[in-house]
């Protein structure tokens, strides 16, 4: 099996590659664009309708932490809707979901999937890495095809297809516009996530994305991934800094949060402010050309959607997919905000 890598940060021609090698059965390690229309649902939703009529039940088991707000919400709005469109389009697959509120709870699920429905295939994002890699590694012993979502399992060779953002990239994409905006010249301050992997590389790839600038990064904290946070750590940053030039808020919540302490101290007209994640309301401020926030960069939920379709499309083609699929992470501007406007999902 050849593999196929489509760029698509930008433009149709990527979405044709990732489009065209999915239906010769050729992508690996593929990064795609996946904006309101994703690809991926017009190739599943299409092929599943040609040969629906030809195939026996096929069940997809869909395990996902429970969440109402936040990215979290996000991901279940993208699940519940890409649940009813694959079993809309071929009455023949069934997909069960179910979130967990803990990872012994995700891990009594999976039994359950297996047990009482006896599902074909898995798409998992882990409640947490270490205490769901031997339920899953089980899980797979019994024959069912695992599909992984964003959050690894602690052990590697389980999963057959791994679907995440690329958060390095996440940081790039964003300290490039920072860059360019100021013309590699100026003062900035930096609100990170929590000290882990995924925060490093999103630091690690802005920072890279800065070298022969002149631009100065004045302090970087960690704001937790929360606006509450957010709000503080600017706070902090606005007393002790009498010039700032622009923000990054390595994440949308923290984003809302800065937005908050620097219009309380009156100094949105000297700075802007870019995001991280593809939140409605940070969105909506980029589509209606808040020039506090220009811009904002995707860290889709809808990921989930990408992992189900690709695993319905294993099921009802037995299509040859496996490996890693890293998604992009396009810069959202108010050009094209409005294909990562989704008003009803809770982010």
């Amino acid at each position: 099996m050849k593999a196929v890598r489509a760029h698509s940060a930008s433009g149709s021609l990527g979405e044709i590659l990732c489009l065209s090698s999915l239906f010769a059965g050729t992508v690996i390690n593929t990064v795609c664009k996946f904006a309101k229309h994703s690809i991926l649902t017009f190739a599943a939703s299409s092929l599943l309708l040609a040969v629906a009529p030809t195939l026996r039940a096929q069940t997809i088991g869909v395990s996902i932490p429970a969440a109402t707000h936040g990215w979290a919400g996000g991901l279940n709005f993208h699940a519940e809707q890409t649940k009813a469109r694959l079993e809309a389009a071929n009455p023949g697959l069934k997909v069960v979901l179910v979130t967990a509120n803990s990872a012994s709870e995700q891990a009594n699920d999976l039994e359950d999937l297996v047990a009482i429905h006896r599902m074909d295939a898995l798409v998992i994002l882990p409640f947490e890495s270490a205490p769901l890699t031997g339920p899953v590694r089980n899980t797979k012993r019994r024959g069912v095809f695992v599909t992984v979502v964003d959050r690894g399992l602690s052990e590697p060779g389980i999963h057959d297809v791994y679907v995440a953002g690329n958060n390095a990239e996440m940081g790039r994409v964003s300290g490039e516009y920072i860059k360019e905006r100021l013309d590699g010249n100026g003062k900035i301050v930096v609100l990170r996530g929590m000290p882990t992997v995924i925060d490093e590389q999103r630091f690690d790839g802005f920072m890279l994305a800065l070298e022969g600038s002149n631009i100065e990064v004045l302090d970087d904290q960690y704001a937790n991934w929360n606006r509450d946070d957010g709000f503080t750590v600017m706070q902090d940053f606005l007393s002790r800094f009498s010039e700032i030039d622009a923000v990054w808020a390595q994440d949308d919540d923290i984003a809302i949060g800065v937005i908050q302490a620097v219009r309380q101290a009156r100094r949105q007209e000297e700075l802007f402010i870019v995001g991280g994640g593809g939140m409605k309301d940070i969105v909506k401020r980029v589509l209606d050309g808040d020039e506090l926030t220009p811009v904002d960069v995707l860290y889709p939920p809808s990921m989930i959607s990408t992992a189900m379709e690709l695993t319905a499309l294993k099921l009802i083609s037995d299509t040859p997919i496996e490996g890693e699929y890293i998604l992009g992470s396009p810069l959202i501007t108010r050009e094209n905000a409005e294909d990562y406007y989704f008003p009803d999902s809770p982010f």
